[in-house]
């Protein structure tokens, strides 16, 4: 039998680190949302396309979800662009166990 492993997202599972993850969520989000927002509005990808200064093709790939091509950076100026109010929510790490060193070992502290 195998154990079976649990991820928070599908990106923790298939990406090879952490910081990966994180970029990946955080750019499937932006994508998922602007497209959303290109269809509600009724906008072809050439009104799109206008209204982000980039070209139709661009816009094709942001409504097909090809998420390499697009950083971070870009996806938030598009979403301000559109009158969105992208920002970063950032949560604390979890609390870790910390181990006291022995007296003239060095200050810092260790976690487990």
């Amino acid at each position: 039998m195998t154990d079976k492993q649990r991820f928070k997202s599908v990106w923790d599972a298939i990406e090879n680190t952490p910081q990966q993850a994180a970029s990946m969520r955080a750019r499937s989000e932006l994508m998922m949302n602007l497209a959303e927002v290109i269809r509600e509005r009724g906008m072809t990808q050439g009104d799109a396309a206008a209204l982000f200064g980039v070209t139709q093709p661009r816009i094709s790939d942001l409504m097909r979800g090809k998420i390499n091509l697009f950083s971070l950076d870009t996806l938030i100026d598009m979403a301000a662009t559109a009158g969105m109010s992208p920002m970063v929510k950032l949560s604390k790490p979890k609390a870790t166990k910390q181990v006291r060193h022995k007296r003239g070992a060095s200050p810092e502290l260790a976690t487990v």
